[in-house]
């Protein structure tokens, strides 16, 4: 189905409330592409998923229409939940809610009869008293991650909530469609489905290939998903930074320093920067080079084994512009707001093209702007693959989305969820969970297999009535389905505490906590600490500031190379040996080009082939 594209002649807000309408047009020039195209298409009660670049409004696109129509039932509005946000990243939910609250108030201020429109945040960090609020009186639009909202469907207290939900809008939907947190979501949505009913779902993408299996993924098997795609290309401002001395096989203090040079003079020559490494421990090694020139107080580092606290702190500071760099990993590849970006520095080569994308899009975040991206290669290889994503961007390439088969383990967990809220038949659980595109091609059999793997022996969570065909919970299966969701794994991490305050300041790897001993000096967000006492699950810390630290390491899964980036890069290494070309097709410098050539020269003269 091709994307449908917005009439001129028609107005996007005809179908809004006037005081929605006159509040936008006081705030914005006009809509944006995908607003055109999409609130028509929502207006109408259409699935939708969003496809366009950062900083496109795509966010006010999702959620104006489901203001205006609870703005629209007045005083009379019931405290009921009838709209629900789902975002991957808890902090883009609280971004959210602080980004409507403020139009919310401005709404009512023009039009003191509107209903008051309640925006809760329900996730993992939510405080129990705020949940107990939420129980007595449901939010109208609720804020959460898919780990929470599979929590609240399971629960006796959730189910009254969302009973009463129209519209589900799932953000940065790109993120998880590959995965098997994906998977869980799409479980989830299903299972929400048969509680409320068929709702309205909007999605909202970046940049996706194809864009039609993402929506065919957001809307499920037998429902119809409309698509607005406006398109990834927009004007970028790229370029690639190569040292002075050759790059090699590994990257030498040489060239780490002069690394260093170049990312400081760029800093310096911008407001405010962000910087992507593909690691943790890249992360800080290189906030705490920059800090040695910049200043402790201009750099700051943010990745997810600091503290939730620390995070926002490092994210407020960058949007207040009291920071000259913010170092940061993949925890900023989402649209969590830090205000302006001016440019955007990325060291190392991510492993897809939409990645980079999606990191240049940090810079020149907002309607007009011009993205500016810097990326340094750490070796030859990496020249070679930097070049490659290059090359892709240029010509508008995307990785392919793939939507693995749904995996068992996940359909086990929902399974057990689903008959926690009630007893099911087996025909009715194929039935409704084979609705989720992941699981669309799910047979009898695979499901009996799932059942299988939680209903025999001594701790079933299931019961089998084979001559019904019912399946039940057991009493001891609702703490289980609760505590044991979802599809983010377990990590044995150490908790840093710091004393005498006994404040939480981030976590390590199980495996560098225990090879440490008392009175070690580590970094961690830019700060030195020494450690006091290692214990079951805890390093206990002072401040140790301006003594050297050793930088401690974590492990974890690196990201595949996609396909799409590895044809570029065999096409960079049938074509690059000749300078010219590099420079022509790919648009590097040609320092950047002669590396390139001689690198690919030096391989062809040794081994007789690329």
């Amino acid at each position: 189905m091709p994307s449908r594209r917005h009439t001129a002649n028609e107005d996007p807000l005809r179908n809004f409330h006037p005081t929605v309408r006159a509040w936008f047009a006081s705030e914005f020039a006009g809509p944006t592409p995908p607003q055109r195209a999409g609130w028509p298409l929502i207006a109408a009660g259409r699935n939708v998923l969003i496809a366009a670049p950062t900083g496109s409004g795509k966010t006010l696109t999702a959620f104006l229409h489901a203001i205006s129509r609870l703005a629209s039932q007045g005083p009379e509005l019931p405290d009921e939940t009838q709209v629900v946000y789902v975002s991957p990243l808890k902090a883009l939910g609280n971004d959210v809610q602080k980004n409507l609250l403020a139009p919310l108030a401005a709404l009512r201020e023009r039009d003191p009869s509107l209903p008051e429109i309640s925006v809760v945040v329900r996730s993992g960090d939510t405080p129990a008293s705020q949940r107990a609020a939420m129980r007595k009186r449901a939010p109208h639009v609720l804020v959460t991650t898919p780990e929470s909202l599979y929590i609240l469907l399971t629960s006796e207290s959730g189910q009254s909530m969302l009973s009463t939900v129209r519209t589900v809008i799932v953000d940065e939907i790109h993120a998880m469609v590959g995965d098997k947190r994906g998977a869980h979501l799409s479980l989830t949505l299903e299972r929400l489905a048969d509680l409320a009913g068929e709702f309205q779902r909007i999605g909202l993408s970046a940049t996706q290939n194809p864009i039609r299996r993402t929506a065919d993924f957001l809307a499920g098997v037998g429902r119809d998903c409309e698509i607005v795609d406006t398109g990834h290309l927009r004007e970028l401002d790229l370029g690639l930074e190569v040292p002075e001395s050759p790059l090699g096989a590994v990257c030498s203090h040489e060239t780490w320093h002069e690394i260093y040079e170049r990312s400081v003079e760029l800093i310096q020559q911008h407001k405010t920067t962000l910087v992507f490494a593909n690691t943790r421990k890249l992360t800080e090694r290189i906030a705490a080079k920059l800090c040695e020139v910049l200043g402790e107080d201009a750099v700051a580092s943010h990745h997810g084994s600091l503290s939730r606290e620390r995070r926002l702190d490092a994210e407020a500071r960058l949007k207040n512009g009291e920071l000259r760099a913010l170092v940061a990993t993949a925890s900023l590849e989402l649209g969590i707001d830090i205000g302006d970006v001016d440019l955007v520095i990325q060291v190392g080569v991510p492993a897809r093209i939409a990645t980079f994308l999606q990191r240049a899009g940090r810079a020149g975040h907002g309607i007009g702007r011009v993205p500016r991206s810097r990326i340094f290669p750490l070796t030859r290889d990496e020249l070679v693959a930097a070049s490659a994503i290059l090359l892709a961007v240029r010509r508008g390439e995307l990785d392919e989305t793939i939507v693995p088969p749904g995996p068992i383990d996940i359909l086990a967990q929902q399974v057990v969820a689903a008959c926690v809220q009630r007893d099911r038949t087996v025909d009715e659980l194929h039935t409704r969970l084979a609705r989720a595109w992941p699981y669309r091609e799910l047979s009898r059999e695979t499901l009996d297999e799932a059942i299988g793997l939680h209903d025999r022996g001594r701790y079933a969570l299931l019961h089998s009535d084979a001559v019904g065909g019912r399946v039940l919970a057991t009493k001891r299966a609702r703490i289980p389905a609760l505590t044991s969701g979802g599809a983010i794994p377990d990590r044995a991490d150490y908790d840093v505490v710091l004393e005498p305050e006994n404040t939480k300041i981030g976590t390590l790897d199980e495996d560098f906590a225990i090879e440490s001993s008392q009175g070690d000096i580590f970094q961690l967000g830019t700060t030195s600490w020494r450690i006091l006492k290692v214990e079951p699950g805890k390093v206990r810390v002072a401040s140790a500031a301006g003594l050297p630290p050793t930088l401690p390491f974590w492990f974890g899964e690196a990201p595949a190379r996609s396909n799409e980036l590895a044809h570029a890069a065999s096409e960079v290494r049938e074509h690059a040996h000749d300078p010219d070309w590099s420079m022509s097709t790919i648009g590097v410098p040609r320092a950047a080009a002669v590396q390139l050539a001689d690198y690919l020269l030096a391989g062809r003269k040794g081994l007789g082939v690329v």
